[in-house]
């Protein structure tokens, strides 16, 4: 094995060998023979290049940065430059304690990035005046899009939008799809928005301030819009730079009822289009249509101000099919450091940068004008359009040969945009390219907008404004959380496996970082080639023939490859293939991007052994033969196991004119056994955050790339302003950067070329025998649920509790927060099947790891059985009133009938050195937090100071 093959595994050749004698195998080749089916498994080895060393991958990729030209990016359209304090991108963008976490499911350990999240939220809100803000979108094309259809479920008027036309390009082409996909007509206004508005019955008006071409509309025209638009049933929508708001005032003073856009400017890295945070806020009354997450304060059992996820029951994984929308997770990592960000300048910081930006501009603009160029307004922020007929390319070429990038906007037209890290020198090039000279002159400003009233009020924007003080602060978030870094997360279908040191370094090289998405794209040669080789080794692995990086989500790469299967329908003249086939026990998700891509879902039964039942899916396939568009099935199964009649499922969708797509969720099963674009499907979309070890970043960033067989190649999603993105036959984009999170594909690149093709199958196998050991070793205190051929699982296993928790009244909730005490992130809780949990282990846990893990569940069912014997109460028992957070355990009188150390230590104490075996504890911020409550309080900003008091 190649070193760092060995460094990936957890499990050494004889922990390996020991696991393997308990399942009664000789060799990992024997147990995968056992467990994937003879008809799709690989026999020759996947066709990629040999292994390489860190130093070797590393050198290569500094290679690949250093062909990309970042210089100084005044391309605007939605990316500006900035500066990211060192003290965030150290403490949290390149610190696994905050990018290896997952979503915060479990709150009580979640509590350092659910308040981070909060700030974020804080922030949007005051800016944008809007009470309800979440926890961040995909980016700010799918933030308008999102808007648009949250609009039209609460107007229920129609199906036209009005379009502002200074909307930036790649939203409203994001727009496009979601519209083609749902019906809505968008009226893009010709030149005036009210006009537009008043010939149409429109359910929603989108504005974007300031403008693509930087032209900043009246404070006093965006109010009677928004009049305009209220009067009219509509809902006004004002995609803004949260920047700009420091000085222009708030959308809701305008009358916005939802604002939109993107954090990136708050710190976040170019990273050649993504990830970003994307954000939406809402007015009063909309938060129950609301996309994506919110965080929000509720109480914990004991009394205590606590963060968590609010009003779930909006969300895919719940309501499915009628979900607001397909967003899973979004880009919390992103967020986190916007909110940092804002955390370290404070309210005076961020408007100070807004006005020496703005200052820039105008002197920028005083110095055009003066040498006789013609402004496309008065009124800006930090763009400005500036005429120079026949002579565009000519400045554009000038200002690059001084390493500044400026906006072809054609012909006769260039684009400046002014970002934090342009200073003087800078400022001196663009002069000199338009042949001005800088002075300190000014012309423009920002029109009738002013910014009336305080915002970032609370103290957390003001307390920590030294480094010592913020270094501080992000440590102690940091350590209320459980992440990767702490222990296993063995979430089912989520694959939380080692996030590589050498891959993760690269992706601050300022080649990759300091990027921007609409450089011309020979100012991108390293990208372009790091995104060919990742997508042929993508294809290699999986079988298919043609891949997209474009979703920047796995909800995304669904949403893209149901897409492709509508548009291939639709050219074959087959309109009326709508429906998708869905087994119950698909993701959430699934169901939701089939309903955001047109198509009706019908829901296909399962089998008393968990397997999709064939019966239901003939019957099915026989009633919508006509009609049948496609099935979306999850491979190895969610219920953890390799199905043998896979082929059959594919052949009886094939032979009534539907195409299968394939789920990559559970892609960790099957690196170098098993390809689904060569077993049957049509079309998968992968999960590179999973698979391919991306961080989880607490709730994202992910990517979701979208994998067809040749037929379906000519619908992969293209961009409007970067040929190369896509295929002209497509029906539009998914995202708003040609690449999606372009900046974190480096480390899929490099776990890829690390790992080799045998390392990657290794990788595979190790994953099943972790699962399957740690299902042999359960067994006996916990069923598991499904199993295949000869009683073994797939990469996961379910272990059933339902039939405990009616013996003894613990709950499936009751043995999650309990495995807190014991020092560990709980598996996924009911799902695929409500009342269990479902464990994913990964390869890179080591044996003595998952012996810790078992060692802990095994002794929480001798504490059920506790209860269940009567020697401890239904309602007072270590299960009931898990988790226990050390201030219960060290205050006031102890009233329980088991003991402190029961309670704080169940698996005994460990004291002394670590390397000799000793095991610091981890506390819990709080205890067991009061969901109800904060779903019927919702608040949504950062609590008063007070409120922790209480």
């Amino acid at each position: 094995m190649d070193d760092f093959t060995q460094r990936h595994l957890g499990a050494s050749t004889p922990d390996q060998q020991q696991m393997l004698s308990l399942l009664g195998f000789a060799s990992l080749d024997e147990l995968t023979d056992a467990i994937v089916p003879a008809a799709i498994r690989l026999d020759e080895p996947l066709q990629l290049p040999p292994a390489l060393s860190e130093f070797d991958v590393q050198r290569r990729l500094a290679g690949l940065a250093a062909r990309n030209v970042p210089g100084t990016a005044m391309i605007g359209l939605g990316y500006s430059g900035t500066i990211t304090p060192p003290v965030v991108r150290r403490m949290v963008l390149e610190n696994p304690a905050w990018y290896t976490a997952y979503t915060p499911y479990q709150p009580e350990i979640s509590q350092g990035r659910l308040e981070a999240l909060a700030n974020f939220q804080t922030v949007v809100a005051d800016l944008t005046g809007l009470p309800v803000a979440g926890a961040s979108l995909l980016d700010e094309g799918t933030a308008v899009a999102e808007a648009v259809a949250v609009a039209h479920r609460v107007s229920r008027k129609g199906g036209v939008v009005v379009v502002d036309p200074n909307l930036l390009p790649q939203s409203l082409a994001v727009l496009r799809t979601r519209c083609l996909a749902t019906g809505i007509e968008i009226v893009v206004a010709e030149s005036s928005l009210a006009d537009a508005v008043r010939a149409n019955q429109a359910f929603a008006v989108v504005a974007q301030v300031p403008g693509a071409d930087g032209r900043l509309p009246a404070a006093a025209e965006l109010t009677e819009l928004a009049a305009l638009a209220h009067d009219n049933g509509a809902q006004f929508v004002v995609a803004c730079d949260l920047l700009a708001l420091t000085l222009i005032g708030s959308a809701a003073s305008w009358g916005a009822d939802i604002a939109v856009g993107s954090a990136q400017r708050l710190g976040v890295p170019l990273f050649y289009g993504g990830p970003h945070a994307g954000y939406i806020a809402v007015r009063s009354g909309l938060e129950r249509q609301f996309p994506g997450r919110i965080v929000g304060v509720s109480k914990d059992a004991d009394g205590v101000a606590a963060f968590r996820l609010a009003l779930q029951t909006r969300e895919q994984h719940i309501r499915r099919e009628k979900a607001t929308s397909n967003i899973c997770t979004a880009q919390v990592l992103l967020a986190v450091a916007a909110s940092c960000y804002a955390v370290h300048h404070g309210p005076e910081g961020l408007a100070g940068i807004a006005r020496t930006i703005h200052e820039r501009t105008r002197r920028l603009a005083a110095a055009v004008r003066a040498g006789g160029f013609e402004l496309a307004g008065e009124s800006f922020f930090d763009t400005l359009t500036v005429a120079v007929p026949g002579r565009a390319a000519e400045v554009v070429a000038a200002a690059r040969a001084s390493d500044v990038h400026l906006r072809l906007v054609d012909a006769d037209h260039v684009g400046i945009s002014v970002g934090e890290d342009a200073g003087e020198d800078v400022l001196a090039a663009v002069c000199a390219a338009f042949g001005v000279t800088l002075t300190d002159a000014v012309t423009g400003g920002l029109g009738d907008h002013t910014r009336d009233g305080d915002y970032l009020t609370h103290p957390v924007f003001s307390a920590y404004r030294s480094e010592t003080e913020l270094m501080r602060y992000l440590r102690a978030l940091s350590d209320r959380d459980f992440a990767l870094d702490r222990g296993m997360i063995p979430l089912g279908s989520c694959t939380l496996k080692l996030n590589p040191a050498a891959a993760m370094e690269p992706i601050s090289y300022p080649g990759f970082a300091g990027l921007h998405p609409f450089v011309p794209e020979a100012d991108a040669s390293g990208y372009a080639e790091l995104v060919g080789q990742l997508c042929d080794w993508l294809a290699e692995i999986t079988g298919y023939d043609r891949v997209s990086l474009q979703p920047n989500a796995g909800s995304q790469g669904e949403f893209a490859g149901l897409m492709a299967i509508r548009s291939y329908h639709l050219a074959g003249g087959d309109a009326e293939r709508t429906v998708c086939l869905i087994p119950a026990s698909a993701h959430g998700t699934n169901a939701a991007s089939a309903v955001m891509a047109g198509m009706r879902v019908v829901v296909v039964a399962t089998a008393s052994d968990g397997s999709v039942d064939l019966d239901d899916l003939r019957a099915k396939v026989s009633q919508h033969a006509d009609e049948l568009a496609a099935v979306m099935v999850t491979y190895p199964s969610t219920h953890g196991v390799f199905e043998e009649t896979i082929t059959e499922i594919c052949a009886l969708v094939h032979d009534a004119g539907g195409q299968v797509y394939v789920d990559g969720a559970n892609l960790n099963a099957m690196l170098g056994l098993a390809r689904a674009g060569r077993f049957g499907a049509d079309v998968s979309h992968l999960n590179l955050h999973k698979t391919f070890a991306i961080p989880h970043g607490g709730g994202g960033p992910g990517v979701g790339p979208v994998a067809v067989r040749a037929h379906l190649a000519p619908y992969l999603p293209n961009h409007p302003l970067v040929a190369s993105a896509g295929p002209a036959s497509s029906y539009g984009p998914v995202s708003s950067a040609p690449f999606g999170s372009a900046g974190v594909l480096p480390i899929s690149w490099a776990f890829i070329a690390l790992m080799g093709a045998d390392g990657l199958r290794l990788a595979s196998q190790s994953a099943i025998l972790a699962a399957n050991y740690v299902a042999r070793r359960l067994d006996g205190a916990f069923p598991v649920l499904y199993t295949g051929a000869n009683g073994l699982v797939a990469h996961e296993c379910i272990v059933d509790l339902r039939e405990l928790t009616r013996q003894t009244g613990i709950s499936v909730d009751d043995v999650a927060k309990r495995l807190v005490d014991y020092g560990f992130h709980a598996p996924t809780m009911s799902f695929p099947v409500s009342g269990t949990l479902m464990i994913e282990p990964t390869e890179s846990e080591s044996k003595a790891e998952l012996d810790r893990f078992c060692d802990a569940m095994i002794a929480i069912r001798g504490e059920m059985d506790r209860v269940a014997a009567g020697e401890w109460p239904a309602e007072d028992n270590p299960l009931h009133h898990a988790p226990h957070p050390i201030a219960r355990i060290v205050t006031g009188e102890w009233v329980h009938p088991y003991s402190r150390e029961v309670a704080a230590f169940p698996a005994g104490v460990r004291t002394g050195p670590i390397g000799s075996g000793a095991r610091d504890k981890y506390w819990p911020a709080v205890a067991r937090i009061d969901q109800a409550f904060g779903d019927r309080n919702l608040v949504c900003t950062c609590p008063p100071v007070a409120s922790y008091e209480e």
